[in-house]
């Protein structure tokens, strides 16, 4: 299964992370930079906000002086599908759009307020790639403090539709696990969506280690 729109680029996204990071102990944290650099001001009363200790909070948070209201700042959500052939090849996207424009990746996004986990899958990879799938089991649940996201990886059953380029897809491709090109992965959490089923489907192949 392919389709291709026009040539790319070359891949130029964020680099695959060999390692995940994973922390037992609890961290204070705060917002990250780019993203405080946008909640300047009280949704509420228009004040400023100021990011630092609260009563009765036990970490520094976003809030207004002038009438109290507290600014919590959560990750988004990302829900993304490995979508799987019958031959047991993964269907990947080279992404038209940045970030990461022209390398692979799982068709996914943000879900949207009124949608199950479910249906945002079904819904962003019929959008990217005409394709229809059956979520299955999860793959994995990963976890980026620096980009404010949570990505959900979906197995998923091919159920109809036909691959087509979209305006998010340059080329749809189905890779074999051996064939997956590790170094044009585009994200992070791909790479590590994409070890996690290979890890379930062809262990023998032991990615990343």
């Amino acid at each position: 299964m392919t389709a291709r729109r026009g040539r790319p680029p070359e891949p130029s996204g964020e680099p695959a992370d060999p390692a995940r990071g994973r922390s037992i102990r609890p961290t204070r944290g705060g917002v990250p930079e780019w993203l405080a650099a946008t909640l300047n001001f009280c949704s509420r009363c228009g004040g400023p906000l100021t990011f630092g200790p609260l009563a009765g909070e036990d970490r520094e948070r976003l809030a207004c002086a002038a009438c109290g209201f507290v600014a919590y700042v959560n990750p988004k959500l990302v829900v993304t599908a490995l979508p799987v052939t019958e031959a047991g090849e993964v269907v990947l996207l080279r992404r038209g759009i940045p970030p990461a424009y022209g390398a692979w990746a799982q068709p996914g996004g943000f879900m949207e307020i009124d949608e199950t986990v479910h249906a945002a899958a079904i819904r962003e990879t019929f959008e990217e790639t005409g394709l229809l799938i059956e979520p299955g089991e999860i793959v994995g649940i990963y976890t980026r403090p620096e980009a404010a996201v949570v990505v959900v990886a979906f197995e998923a059953r091919i159920v109809g539709g036909t691959a087509t380029v979209t305006p998010e897809a340059l080329e749809i491709r189905t890779f074999a696990p051996p064939d997956i090109p590790w170094e044009e992965i585009a994200f992070t959490t791909s790479t590590w969506a994409l070890r996690d089923w290979v890890r379930r489907v062809r262990p023998d192949l032991r990615p990343g280690d």
